[in-house]
C-alpha cells in the first residue's frame, strides 16, 4: 500500500499545483485523487490522516515535496505559500461581498440553494475573479428561475456578461430541487463540488445535493457529507419565505414556464458559442449548463504533462 499511497500523494500535489495551490497534510488526506479510468479496477483501501502523515514523514516524497508554514507544494514552488494565504483573504471579502447580492437572490421565486463553486470556494480567487455559483431551482420551474434570478443580478450591476467579470455574478449552471445531480461527472467536476459551500440554503437541498453527487468517490474517495451548517450560508426566516411563496403562487403558471423556455431555447441555439466542438451545453427542465469551453479537460491535460515531467534527482 505504501507505494501506492506515494503515488497517490504526489498525484494530488501535483493535481492541486495546477491551480497553483499548496496542501496542508489534512487537505492532501481530504481530497487525496484518484487517478485511474472508468473501465480499471478501483482499489477499496481505507486511507487514514494518519498514513498520508507516515508516507510525508517517512517516504521519498521528499525529492518532489517540500514544505512551508505547514503547507506542501512541489520543489521549486515555494511562492505558492504567500500567494495562497493572499488570495485566500481576497476570497473571504469576495465571500462577503457575494452574501450582500444573496439577501436579494434569495427573495427570488423557485430559487431553492445558491452554492459558491471555483477558485472562489477554494479560496483562491484572483482580485479580478467573478462569482462562480450553482443555484438549484424547484422542479418544473427551471426557466422561470433562471429569468427572474438572471433579471435581479443584472438590475442589482451583478451579472456577468461581456467583459464585466469582477465582482459579479457567474450564471452558467442550473439544477433542479428535485434532481440535484452534476452531469459532467470527471475529476474536475469532483474538485469543484467537493469544495463547493452553500451560501444559500431554503431547506437541506444541500446535504441532498452531497448524497445525490457521491459519485465524487470515484475521484475523491475520501469524499464525505458537510455534518453542520455552513457560517457563510445566508439565513431564510419566515418573512422571507413568506414573500418568495407568496410570488411563487402569483407566477406559478405552466404556460409562462413553456414561453420563457422556448425564448431561452432560441437564444441558445442562436448563440456561436453553442457550437464549440467540445463545449458542454445542457439545456432541459432537470439543468441548465452552459459552458463552451470546459476547463476539466483543459487542467487534466496540464496535470498529466506536469506528473510526467517529475524524475527521480
Amino acid at each position: 500500500m505504501a507505494d501506492n499511497l506515494d503515488k497517490k500523494i504526489l498525484s494530488t500535489v501535483c493535481y492541486y499545483d495546477v491551480f497553483d495551490y499548496p496542501l496542508t497534510s489534512f487537505e492532501i488526506y481530504k481530497h487525496i485523487v484518484e487517478i485511474k479510468s472508468d473501465n480499471e479496477r478501483r482499489e477499496d483501501e481505507s486511507i487514514s490522516i494518519a498514513d498520508v502523515w507516515e508516507r510525508m514523514r517517512e517516504s521519498g516524497l521528499g525529492r518532489f515535496i517540500e514544505r512551508k508554514n505547514g503547507m506542501y507544494f512541489l520543489r521549486g514552488r515555494e511562492d505558492l505559500v504567500g500567494q495562497r494565504i493572499e488570495r485566500d483573504k481576497i476570497s473571504v471579502a469576495k465571500i462577503k461581498k457575494l452574501r450582500k447580492v444573496v439577501y436579494f437572490l434569495r427573495l427570488v421565486p423557485f430559487v431553492r440553494m445558491i452554492a459558491v463553486t471555483g477558485r472562489l470556494a477554494m479560496k483562491n480567487a484572483k482580485m479580478d475573479s467573478d462569482w462562480d455559483v450553482l443555484v438549484a431551482v424547484k422542479g418544473g420551474r427551471i426557466w422561470m428561475g433562471r429569468t427572474l434570478i438572471t433579471l435581479v443580478c443584472h438590475c442589482l450591476g451583478k451579472r456577468r456578461h461581456h467583459n464585466k467579470t469582477k465582482d459579479r455574478v457567474c450564471l452558467n449552471y442550473f439544477i433542479t430541487a428535485d434532481s440535484l445531480e452534476i452531469r459532467n461527472k470527471d475529476l474536475f467536476s469532483a474538485n469543484e463540488y467537493f469544495f463547493c459551500i452553500p451560501i444559500f440554503d431554503a431547506g437541506k437541498y444541500f446535504k441532498k445535493f452531497q448524497l445525490r453527487n457521491r459519485w465524487i468517490r470515484r475521484y475523491k474517495p475520501n469524499y464525505y457529507l458537510s455534518e453542520s451548517g455552513n457560517m457563510k450560508a445566508v439565513d431564510d426566516p419566515y418573512a422571507v419565505k413568506f414573500l418568495r411563496k407568496l410570488m411563487e403562487k402569483i407566477l406559478d403558471w405552466n404556460r409562462l414556464e413553456d414561453f420563457l423556455g422556448k425564448i431561452e431555447l432560441k437564444k441558445i441555439e442562436n448563440n456561436p458559442n453553442t457550437k464549440k466542438e467540445d463545449g458542454l451545453i445542457a439545456a432541459d427542465r432537470k439543468a441548465l449548463i452552459f459552458l463552451p469551453e470546459p476547463q476539466g479537460p483543459g487542467v487534466f491535460e496540464e496535470f498529466k504533462r506536469r506528473i510526467n515531467g517529475l524524475a527521480p534527482d
